[in-house]
This record gives C-alpha cells, structure tokens and sequence, in this order.
C-alpha cells in the first residue's frame, strides 16, 4: 500500500512540475510580484516528458488498483476495507487534480483581469506602433502576464502578446507613455525585450 502512496505522489509532482511554468505568473500577479513569473520558464523544454510521466505513473497507479486481487485458500476472513488515502476515489481525485494541473495552460488566461479602457486621440500623429522582441515567454500565461502590465499604463491603446512568435506589439499614444516605459513594465515581469522596432 505504501507503493500506491508513493505512485500517487510522484504522479501529482511530475503533474504540477509540468505546468510550472504557467502556473508561476498567475501566482506572481495574485502576489503582486510580477518579477517572478519567469522564474521556471527554463521548465518549458522539459513539459511533454513530464506529461508523458505523469501519464505513466497515473497509468500504474490505475493498474495496481484495477487489478484483480489475489484470492487466498484459506476460510479466514482478511478483507478490510483500505484507508481513503488508498482508495479509488482518491486515486480518481489525484487523477482529476493532475489533469487540472497538465490543461493550465490552456485555461490560466481567465486569472488575469480584462481591462477595458477608453481613449480619446488629440493627435493622431502621437500615434506609434512599436514591436518588442522578448525572450523567456514559453506560454499562454507568460503573453497574458506580459499583456497585463503593458495595459497598466496609460495610453496603451492596442497590444498583442505572442509567445509562440516572441514578441509584443504595441500601439500607445507616446504623449502618454514612451517606448522606454513599455520596455520597463515588460522587463519587469521577469522576461527581457531584447530589440525594439516601430512598426
């Protein structure tokens, strides 16, 4: 029984290590430390082996549980009822919860607030349109974690996050915000621009 703790164990381990990555800037902005979220990006590479163990032990687990037990040849009555930590249902629930852990980054955008914001344009010619190129995203949640501090400023009027492309656009009003100021909120989530281009 102790084997089935352990399997149980591991499993939920390889599940929450292989979404790490995603799951660390949700936490960074709920502790307003947003200098943290890129902490465990260097996880991402590593993701389809972890999945693939948690598969695995998960797989096991199931297995040892499911299978028939050995009977016996004797008239004594042996049977005791295992302990819930033993049991199907908490296999089913370390399943469920493993599952929850592996879909994150998938879902981890409904963490992140939507801000609706409202412009009004004197000029049109302080309208910019500028690309940053950033590395250390390698998720949904690191482009929703860099979105949001860029919409925290004031002017913003358009940004487009893509991890998959490395990069952020974005249109703002600079006689409301600059491309330095920008530069900085994206730094300041733990992932660097490293070039700029105006668009």
């Amino acid at each position: 029984m102790k084997t089935d703790n352990k399997v149980m164990t591991v499993g939920i381990l390889t599940a929450i290590s292989a979404s790490l990555c995603c799951i660390t800037p949700v936490l960074a902005l709920i502790a307003g430390t947003s200098g943290i979220a890129s902490t465990f990006s260097w996880i991402e590479p590593f993701r389809p082996y972890f999945i693939g163990l948690t598969i695995l032990v998960l797989a096991f687990a199931w297995y040892q549980k499911l299978k028939p037990k050995k009977q016996i040849d004797c008239n004594c009555n042996t049977e005791e009822k295992p302990k819930f930590i033993q049991s199907k249902m908490f296999l089913g629930i370390v399943t469920a919860f493993a599952i929850v852990m592996l879909a994150f980054p998938y879902y981890s955008s409904i963490f992140y607030p939507k801000t609706e914001k409202q412009f009004i344009v004197v000029d049109k010619s302080n309208i910019q349109k500028v690309e940053f190129t950033i590395i250390g995203m390698t998720c949904a949640s690191c482009e929703e974690h860099v979105n949001h501090e860029v919409n925290k400023l004031s002017g913003i009027m358009k940004s487009t996050v893509s991890y998959e492309s490395g990069n952020a656009i974005v249109e703002f009003d600079n006689s409301k915000t600059s491309t330095a100021e920008i530069e900085n909120a994206i730094n300041s989530t733990g992932y660097s621009v490293t070039d700029t281009k105006e668009k």
